[in-house]
């Protein structure tokens, strides 16, 4: 469920693009006005916004954004002006560059979006960076990483419910002999994560647990300190119980000493039109906090506000 909220009656898109271009004008920029608005639209209508605005304006909203804000928030209302599919394709870029958490990062993307977006997210990146998502992918990881995530960015999985049980013990068997011999690498394990319909992967890991008495996330916690093993574990958990894995990432960021704005602003935008409420659920279940109350006890100023419009908070 999307914690976005539209107004049943939204202004034409020619005055939203009206508005906005007030909210760029005169003594210092009208930061609210650029909330009220985008922060209360879908992407359909702020790609039309986007369209209208050039077409009317001759310059492209996201740079005229970019002049007029700056820090988290600036990043936050770029992240979130975007398509989905663009924003995924700038997300995965960036990652493509960076060494730190990355990985995890190319993971969430390839595990948690259906494969429907993960192929306009592949389609987005052609379309930006003239190169292949793949192929940046490859050149940024080495070893096991890369054997785990080529697979994972490329996939395009079946999405119907059907799932195979004989081929469900069978891989739930396979998985516990490589799982039990640490070799979290082996093609097989590989195989599983990067190919099988995410419903398949499910019934595989129930079948995991009822065979063999745990779940495979504990027998995946060898070893705390295996990047690897630390990535095997984030994408099982992407692929069956994406809200649990992205309650820890938004507990991680916003528990911590310092807040990691970064991640907070990736999950909040590229979820809010999707799952949020359900990853809010699931945060309040497992900290006994709303979720927005962590936002505003972490965050300040029009970052604050903006990340609370886009949490479903009406009041901000």
């Amino acid at each position: 469920m999307a914690t976005l909220t539209v107004p049943s009656a939204v202004p034409s898109v020619s005055e939203d693009c009206e508005q906005l271009r007030k909210a760029f004008s005169g003594w210092g920029t009208n930061e609210k006005l650029i909330i009220d608005i985008l922060g209360h639209r879908n992407a359909e209508q702020r790609n039309l916004i986007r369209k209208t605005y050039a077409e009317t304006y001759g310059e492209d909203l996201l740079k005229a954004l970019d002049k007029e804000l700056t820090s988290d928030f600036e990043r936050l209302v770029l992240l979130w002006t975007l398509d989905p599919a663009e924003r995924d394709a700038l997300l995965a870029n960036e990652a493509t560059k960076r060494w730190t958490s990355s990985n995890q990062v190319l993971m969430e993307i390839a595990c948690t979006r259906s494969a429907n977006q993960l192929l306009h997210a592949r389609q987005a990146y052609h379309a930006r960076y003239k190169k292949s998502l793949e192929e940046d992918v490859a050149h940024h990881t080495t070893g096991d990483f890369r054997k785990l995530l080529l697979p994972l960015v490329s996939a395009y999985r079946y999405e119907g419910d059907e799932v195979n049980m004989t081929l469900a013990k069978t891989e739930a068997k396979l998985l516990h002999e490589r799982i039990s011999n640490k070799a979290y690498s082996d093609d097989d394990v590989i195989k599983v994560l990067g190919t099988r319909s995410k419903a398949q992967i499910n019934a595989t890991l129930n079948q995991y647990k009822n065979e063999y008495g745990n779940d495979i996330i504990e027998d995946l916690e060898a070893d705390p300190k295996d990047e690897f093993l630390a990535l095997v574990r984030s994408t099982v958990k992407c692929l069956v119980y994406p809200e649990k894995y992205f309650e820890e990432i938004l507990r991680q960021a916003v528990n911590k000493r310092g807040t990691d704005e970064g991640a907070l602003t990736r999950v909040v935008s590229t979820r809010a039109e999707f799952d949020l409420k359900i990853i809010a659920d699931e945060y309040q279940r497992r900290n006994s906090v709303p979720l927005t109350r962590a936002i505003v006890k972490d965050t300040h100023g029009d970052y604050e506000k903006l990340l609370l419009v886009l949490a479903g908070d009406d009041e901000a």
